[in-house]
């Protein structure tokens, strides 16, 4: 009689998900939602907003963590710190291992171009990667918070089963920003460039009600870069924007011209 084969059940992958504008927010639910049947899910995030807070991390004062039960079965848990705390707890306290995989979002509004340096959905992302877990940072060009969401949950499904599916470098770092509107008027997905475009920023002052000055930060978004191949240029024209980031912040070039050049020596 043929021996029969051993038949392995294979292990699911374990999804951390996290964000910056909340545990409760629709961005995150929408998340959930799209990579539930992937895997095992694991929400660790805020208990409050945190967009633009970087990549802060909390030294000054104690973290606290509280279990949730806002996604039926799937484990959740809000903190009371950063983006980054929460996947710094989540890989120590939580599951007491790395994720095979991290998303962070769906923000609410874009992060492309320079945005990428003070997002908190992204810094969360980014720290994932320094870990060497494969992380996406995802975010949505609608600010509204009943943004409809149906078309983002289609295109992170796309994502993620790819990056799933290929286990590409484990410090894989993605930023995806999906135009808003419905999924027709998605033309496509392009891998990008980050935008050379900044915020030509000023302080309004205005006075509270006892006669103190206070300060609030205006400005307005500008794009330098006119070329085809940025996150900005694809959003614009309804593409979903792509774009490989690094944690490694050295100028290449700028050191071997250093180099070359003797400067210090």
């Amino acid at each position: 009689m043929a021996k029969q084969k051993k038949v392995v059940a294979k292990e699911q992958p374990i999804i951390l998900i996290t964000n910056d504008d909340d545990i409760t927010s629709p961005g995150i639910k929408a998340l959930v939602e799209a990579v539930k049947d992937m895997g095992r899910v694991v929400v660790v995030a805020p208990d409050k907003p945190q967009s633009g807070m970087g990549h802060a991390i909390t030294i000054g004062s104690p973290l606290r963590m509280r279990k949730m039960d806002l996604f039926g079965d799937i484990e959740s848990w809000q903190t009371s710190g950063t983006p980054v705390d929460c996947v710094k707890l989540a890989v120590d306290k939580v599951l007491h291992r790395k994720p095979d995989i991290c998303l962070s979002g769906i923000n609410h509004g874009a992060n492309h171009s320079i945005n990428v340096i003070y997002s908190g959905t992204m810094s969360a992302a980014m720290e994932a990667s320094i870990e060497g877990i494969p992380s996406i940072g995802f975010s949505m060009m609608d600010y509204s918070y009943e943004a409809d969401l149906t078309a983002a949950k289609e295109i992170v499904r796309k994502i993620v089963k790819s990056v799933i599916k290929k286990k590409l470098d484990k410090h894989l770092l993605l930023n995806v920003n999906i135009p808003g509107g419905p999924l027709e008027k998605i033309k496509g997905i392009k891998i990008c460039k980050q935008a050379y475009a900044k915020y030509e920023e000023e302080f309004a002052e205005r006075m509270d009600p006892h006669k103190k000055k206070y300060y609030w930060l205006t400005g307005e978004f500008k794009n330098f870069d006119k070329s085809k191949d940025t996150d900005v240029w694809a959003l614009q024209n309804n593409y979903v924007s792509v774009v490989p980031v690094q944690f490694d912040l050295t100028n290449y070039k700028l050191k071997a011209q250093l180099e070359k050049a003797n400067l210090f020596k």
